[in-house]
């Protein structure tokens, strides 16, 4: 079972998620990108993370400013996990990093698309992807 990653600690004393309205704590994000994004009520925005190169779907994690900050401005994968209530970036303990190639902002300003190099499983699980349960899709009145 692959280990956990690691949070991120020592860098901000408070570790809460900004409110909707805007963060209740410093963010160093540009405030022009901040200003574009539609947040959770508890200041979340997801982030839709996928392989640069083939376009598989990875993951889906969450992002406040400063996540997205450090993201933008460290070139890996930084996200707020809800679990936890820390940051924490991808491959810090488990090794399966994420070198973050791109980051778009969708045109409503609350989902971002991350395109990453992945290296080694992206799922928690040991899987490539977290999207590894098919489901059964099922029309009434279609044959397959």
């Amino acid at each position: 079972m692959p280990v956990p990653d690691a949070p991120v600690t020592g860098a901000h004393a408070e570790q809460t998620p900004p409110a909707a309205g805007g963060p209740t704590r410093a963010s160093r994000l540009d405030p022009a990108i901040a200003a574009r994004l539609r947040r959770t009520p508890d200041g979340l925005v997801a982030a839709v993370v996928r392989q640069h190169d083939t376009g598989e779907v990875l993951m889906v994690a969450w992002m406040d400013d400063e996540a997205l900050h450090r993201t933008l401005t460290t070139g890996r994968a930084t996200y707020w996990s809800r679990s936890r209530q820390e940051y924490w970036v991808k491959g810090a303990t488990s090794g399966h990093h994420q070198y973050v190639r791109s980051v778009a902002l969708d045109c409503d300003g609350d989902a971002l698309l991350v395109s990453v190099d992945q290296v080694g499983p992206a799922c928690h699980t040991g899987h490539r992807t977290c999207f590894f349960t098919e489901l059964p899709v099922t029309v009434a009145g279609e044959s397959a």
